[in-house]
């Protein structure tokens, strides 16, 4: 049986696995690699330690799954959306590359929306308003802060078409990524050259656009011997994670939705049409499903809150975990366990690397609200819990307010794998949620594109009827349910009392 490869760049790792033409994986590896602040609000990456990343991963997939090189007849890329790598006319690496989170682009959004002719006209074009995240700003950054690295580069890639430049030696991306760039003409699936030609940008600056599952080049000489794979291995357009990540899920028909809880967080949503919020809070892009569309709200710290909670707070239970030999977020959950539905009025606003979804804030700071001598260590972690989670809704009542019909809520990431997390979910969406068979996320979702690509499957949506099943439905508890019905008013007034001072703080502290 054929066998796909599977590669996602992510922030704090590439992951890589084998999948088999049925859906079963094979092998799965994961290399991690550190990410740079050298700023407060400032994210970024070396992309050499991406393609290090990725040929060790192979490496590694390979070795496990005891894989032939022509046993594999297909690889699909997907990756971390939105990042910057500037690559000068020797096609090196100008400088580090700027991530997703990234916020230091605020003074770039307000430049392409008046360049745009506002901020209604720049969704017009391009379906969604300059968020500090999105690639386009920091093109402009580059060369506001930084002219003679914007003077030496030739090409903008996304990091997964990096990756494919060192396998392929092609410039080339793919539809649903290309859309987190704010230079895509989103309805006609190009880029937009109006808005281009506003911001003073040279379209040779950009690589050539192809559909997710549409074959991008072949393996080279050189990218076969980096790999250990034969050259003219075929290499799909993949993904973007969100969307590739979507595709693993099997959202690629109307009515079903996912909610990622990874260190982001994602609601995301199919669509057949192009529909646009006009107040631009949640993002349309083109879907990896060929002529069709998706609208997505994104929590910049949904996992990433708990993550950090367990990193500043967690030290007991992350050295009580080593020696007992778990997971320290199960004694992290199980403590969050001991406090009661809501944390006793004590409210965690997760804006740790500012917020997307929403507000489109990047000055929005997180916070503890309601303190009191009754909270404990449980209520803390339970809140955080909670917070994420009513920020993930935030995203959710706008896509329903969209029109968009959700009969099913697909959940993955970490907060898929936790009971407790699942449970909460399914309360405070006030809807019942599933989990699916596959949880391997993006990898999985472009190794799909891969098959579909190569003609294992006569398309994408095939690809996923034939894999992907529900395993697991959490319904709501009605008291929980009541309680978090009466506290998410509350959570949505706090940002808007804080939003001033919010900005007042980040001035002061120069971030």
């Amino acid at each position: 049986m054929s066998v796909f490869l599977g590669i996602d760049v992510g922030t704090s790792g590439t992951k890589t696995l084998a999948m088999q033409e049925d859906g079963a994986i094979l092998a799965s590896s994961t290399v991690e690699y550190p990410l740079d602040s050298p700023r407060p609000g400032w994210s970024e990456q070396n992309p050499e330690d991406w393609w290090t990343a990725t040929q060790q991963g192979v490496a590694a997939v390979l070795h496990q799954g005891r894989l032939k090189p022509r046993d594999v007849k297909g690889i699909g890329l997907s990756g971390q959306m939105h990042g910057s790598v500037f690559l000068d006319k020797s096609h090196e690496v100008v400088r580090p590359a700027l991530l997703w989170n990234d916020q230091r682009t605020a003074a770039e959004c307000a430049e392409i929306e008046q360049r745009a002719g506002g901020r209604k006209a720049l969704i017009k074009l391009v379906a969604n308003p300059a968020l500090t995240g999105f690639t386009a700003p920091k093109i402009l950054w580059l060369r506001n802060h930084e002219p003679r690295n914007f003077e030496r580069t030739v090409q903008v890639l996304l990091p997964k078409d990096f990756v494919r430049h060192r396998l392929t030696g092609e410039f080339a991306t793919e539809v649903s990524d290309a859309s987190g760039t704010l230079l895509l003409d989103v309805k006609g699936r190009r880029w937009s050259r109006k808005l281009l030609d506003r911001l003073d940008l040279d379209r040779s600056l950009l690589p050539a656009v192809y559909e997710s599952e549409e074959v991008s080049g072949q393996l080279s000489t050189s990218g076969a011997a980096a790999l250990g794979l034969w050259e003219g291995l075929p290499i799909v357009g993949g993904g973007g994670d969100q969307a590739a990540g979507a595709v693993g899920n099997g959202i690629v028909c109307k009515g079903i939705i996912s909610a990622t809880m990874g260190t982001s967080g994602v609601v995301f949503a199919h669509s057949d049409d192009v529909q646009i919020d006009p107040e631009g809070r949640v993002h349309t892009f083109c879907h990896a499903v060929r002529g069709k569309w998706h609208v997505m709200g994104v929590v910049l710290s949904a996992g990433g809150s708990l993550q950090w909670y367990r990193n500043q707070f967690g030290h007991a239970e992350v050295a009580a975990a080593g020696s007992m030999g778990v997971d320290p977020y199960e004694l992290i959950t199980a403590q969050a366990a001991q406090a009661p539905a809501g944390s006793e009025g004590l409210f965690f606003l997760p804006y740790l690397t500012g917020e997307r979804t929403p507000h489109a804030d990047p000055y929005a700071r997180a916070a503890w609200i309601g303190l009191s001598l009754r909270h404990s260590k449980a209520h803390m972690a339970r809140s955080v819990m909670e917070g994420a989670t009513y920020a993930m809704r935030d995203c959710l009542e706008i896509i329903k307010g969209m029109g968009i019909p959700v009969k099913e809520i697909r959940l993955s990431g970490g907060g898929a794998r936790s009971d407790f997390w699942r449970q909460m979910q399914a309360d405070i969406y006030g809807q019942r949620v599933v989990t699916i068979n596959a949880e391997e996320g993006p990898a999985y979702g472009v190794a799909l594109l891969a098959a579909a690509g190569t003609g294992a499957y006569k398309n994408v949506v095939q690809a996923c009827q034939a894999t992907i099943r529900v395993v697991s439905k959490t319904a709501p508890k009605a008291a929980s349910r009541r309680i978090y019905k009466a506290r998410f008013p509350i959570y949505r007034k706090l940002y808007r009392s804080l939003q001033d001072d919010f900005r007042t703080i980040a001035d002061q502290v120069g971030g």
